[in-house]
């Protein structure tokens, strides 16, 4: 799950230095304005259809780096540099509707962004992202034949730290809802395939930058895949990959043309150290990105409590 990002006004009307290089801030602006991004699912999430009454916390540790900078598939000439750490607090109650599995979840993000290298005047950001209220409904659930469907919307709350005048905010400023379903099956006795889709629809920030601008964006498309192997009961190795299309912005009604049309890969393995205990981690990059700032690398830990 990606934290979105922003640039001041006063970028906009001028050319801005970055070291020996120079890069119109209108780029920049359009850039980290529809940074946010959609939904990243780990491997086997759709999978947890846990018993009625049951609870699960879960914490989220993440560091990315970016390296590089890309407008319309062409990497732009300075040394781009935007890095993240961010936590994800996330808790969900699970209970019987009729005959289906749903819980209910909220998820809070924190932690900081900075702009290194050439792009070290964005400075930083620190606090909490914008507060997320979910619900997973399965259709199917069915352990005997490793069967899963499941339809999930999020409703991303505009709670979080922001600030106009600052380049970098851990809050968008603006209502988004994600709609998200994901199906598992099993391949053979240990080798899994996940499939996910979502898209997101975004509310306007009309307090963007000191001029308070208007940020709008269409909706944003994503398809992700997981391949799973069951090494022993406890441990588990994936692979996976996404695709990130649409989610073009417009800056007071001019179309940025800055869709991300982002592809990536995933590596990781998870391990269940009690039976109430597991942890998981993935390895990450982005293979190709349109526009926008290209993550050099990507590690998540993922931390999860059954209570």
């Amino acid at each position: 799950m990606e934290i979105s990002t922003r640039t001041p006004a006063r970028a906009r009307s001028k050319k801005c230095a970055f070291g020996t290089s120079t890069i119109s801030a209108g780029l920049l602006l359009a850039t980290l304005a529809g940074n946010a991004q959609a939904i990243d699912v780990d491997a086997g999430e759709y999978t947890a259809a846990l018993p009625a009454g049951s609870n699960i916390g879960l914490l989220y540790l993440q560091h990315a780096e970016r390296r590089s900078l890309y407008r319309d598939g062409h990497k732009v000439a300075i040394k781009a540099g935007l890095d993240s750490d961010i936590g994800i607090l996330r808790v969900a109650n699970y209970q019987q509707l009729g005959d289906y599995t749903i819980n209910t979840q909220f998820l809070l993000p924190f932690g900081r962004l900075e702009g290194t290298r050439d792009n070290d005047a964005l400075g930083q950001a620190n606090g909490t992202g914008d507060l997320i209220l979910a619900s997973t409904l399965w259709l199917v659930n069915d352990p005997a034949k490793n069967r899963y469907w499941g339809i999930a919307p999020y409703l991303y709350v505009p709670t979080g730290n922001y600030d106009r005048n600052d380049a970098l905010n851990l809050g968008e400023n603006r209502w988004k809802m994600t709609l998200q379903t994901g199906y598992v099956t099993g391949l053979t006795e240990k080798l899994s395939l996940d499939l996910t889709a979502d898209v997101t629809l975004f509310g306007k920030n009309d307090d963007l930058t000191s001029q308070s601008l208007t940020l709008r964006q269409k909706p944003l498309w994503q398809a992700q895949t997981y391949l799973r192997y069951a090494v022993t009961p406890k441990l588990s190795v994936h692979v996976g990959a996404s695709q990130l299309w649409g989610g073009e912005t417009s800056i007071d009604g001019q179309d940025q043309d800055d869709e991300p049309n982002t592809s990536k890969y995933r590596v990781g393995g998870s391990y269940w150290m009690t039976p109430t205990f597991q942890a998981l981690l993935n390895y990450g990059q982005d293979v190709s990105v349109d526009n926008g700032f290209k993550e050099k690398q990507r590690v998540n830990l993922r931390l999860l409590w059954v209570f």
